[in-house]
């Protein structure tokens, strides 16, 4: 008689875990909680929604030193982190949005109309409108409804290199290598007034003051290789001050949510101004060129009073109300933060307000960092890079979470879902990547343009992407 011995697989016990729940700025919610060790995300979230005595279930995530609670705790934080069920495990946890966006799986027009390359598109704050600006020096303003041009506006002399809609959705401001400043009606697309005038140089950058401290929406900043940035007034169509302080070309422009312009140069420093054209500070660090810059709250500053469904309060008070409301609630607790991007392969994640160091040295791109992106949460920050790589960082440590492969060539641009789920990248590769932050694979590849593919934007609705580059299309992409 021949003995068989049996042998039985171990599953690992479900354990017990001593949790302490606590918000992204440190708050602790509850006591420290007994909790199983296999306990899942959706759990947890029934569990905080009872404890911060919710009206509605919102949905949430968690993370444990940064690595998210996807599956439960013993299979992400005790296995996969190696983390040791005897500590207290401190369980952050961060509002996920309402809304789940769908990723746009395919091309639903072909829009042409522009003679040179596609250099800039820009949904706007209510996502009814889109516009481009083309190296053929115009600007065309598309119908979302029926996906065809519906303006084209002429005026400027030489390429449109940047454009930006005011927050209020109402403006449009168009800048050129013909060193001026254009400002459209899109409801016509007839320009308002004649150019704005006083750059000797071209104008690099846009940005308008954010709705929740002027909703009025009328005052501009215009950075330009001449080294200055100008603030307009665009209402009475003239130059209110000029920031020069620069020695070098100015990169790029952002209008804070604090009030302050900050500006990003050639001459590796970042400049951050009062309202009155004073200087605040110098912020010093990069070796090399200062291409890009990016704050944590960029996303409702650039959708102020208009959330997901496009529906803005139409009394001017009340959208400055809701805008801030948004905003705070965006910065939270903390101080708004910057991330720069640089030549010398770097990033910088400050919190310029507070300190002249930066929080961290964000290194490892092998090459010239090209643009930087706040997700719409302000959780994480995305670098896109001449290394042909898309990295992810934390974007409260600045600590690295990730490399996307899968790019042949440069990546010019990235940019969010409007519920940070998604984040879609754009490539001399002729490609868009549509990468998934859960698993942080790609989730989709986008083929399609003929040729490199310059710039992207994802509608603040979430429901189509836009695309151009140097095959002179316009992409429109949906679900």
């Amino acid at each position: 008689m021949v003995m068989t011995e049996k042998t039985t697989t171990t599953q690992p016990e479900a354990t017990t875990v001593l949790a302490q729940f606590q918000t992204a700025d440190g708050d602790k919610t509850g006591p420290p909680l007994s909790l199983p060790s296999d306990v899942t995300s959706e759990q947890l979230s029934f569990l905080i929604n009872k404890l911060l005595e919710n009206d509605e279930t919102r949905p949430y995530s968690f993370y444990v030193d940064g690595t998210e609670i996807a599956r439960s705790v013993q299979k992400d934080i005790l296995e996969g982190a190696q983390k040791s069920a005897e500590e207290t495990l401190v369980i952050v946890y961060q509002p996920q949005a309402f809304f789940k966006v769908r990723a746009v799986t395919r091309c639903s027009s072909s829009m042409t109309g522009h003679t040179e390359a596609v250099l800039s598109v820009s949904f706007s704050p209510d996502g009814r409108q889109l516009a481009s600006g083309s190296g053929d020096t115009t600007v065309r303003i598309w119908d979302l409804a029926t996906e065809t041009p519906q303006f084209t506006c002429t005026g400027h002399k030489n390429w449109v290199l940047s454009i930006a809609w005011a927050p209020n959705a109402q403006t449009l401001a168009s800048g050129s290598m013909d060193n001026t400043v254009r400002l459209w009606d899109p409801r016509t697309g007839k320009p308002l007034g004649g150019p704005l005038t006083g750059h000797k140089k071209w104008i690099t950058s846009l940005a308008w003051e954010p709705l929740h401290l002027n909703p009025k929406a009328n005052r501009l900043a215009s950075s330009s290789k001449d080294g200055t940035v100008r603030v307009w007034d665009t209402s009475v169509r003239r130059c209110l001050f000029t920031l020069a302080g620069h020695t070098a070309a100015v990169t790029c422009v952002r209008w804070g949510g604090d009030g302050r312009i900050y500006t990003g140069s050639q001459d590796k420093t970042i400049k951050i101004w009062n309202t009155d054209g004073s200087l605040y500070k110098t912020l010093t660090g990069h070796a090399h060129w200062v291409n890009t810059l990016a704050f944590s709250t960029d996303f409702v500053l650039r959708t102020g009073a208009f959330d997901h469904t496009a529906q803005a309060p139409a009394d001017e008070d009340e959208a400055q109300k809701k805008a801030l409301k948004r905003y705070n609630e965006a910065k939270g607790k903390g101080p708004e933060r910057l991330v720069s991007g640089s030549d010398d392969f770097t990033m910088f994640l400050w919190e310029p307000l507070a300190s002249n160091r930066p929080v961290a040295r964000l290194t490892g791109h092998q090459k010239v960092v090209n643009h930087v992106s706040f997700s719409p949460d302000g959780r994480l920050v995305a670098s896109a890079s001449f290394d042909n790589s898309v990295k992810l960082w934390d974007g409260k440590t600045g600590k690295f979470i990730a490399s996307l492969r899968g790019h042949v060539a440069a990546v010019y641009q990235v940019c969010w879902s409007a519920d940070s789920r998604m984040l879609l990248s754009a490539s001399k590769d002729s490609t868009l990547k549509i990468w998934d932050l859960r698993t942080k694979k790609m989730k989709l590849e986008l083929p399609g343009h003929s040729d490199e593919v310059f710039t992207v934007d994802w509608s603040p609705g979430g429901d189509r992407v836009a695309s151009g580059g140097k095959d002179r299309v316009l992409k429109l992409w949906k679900n």
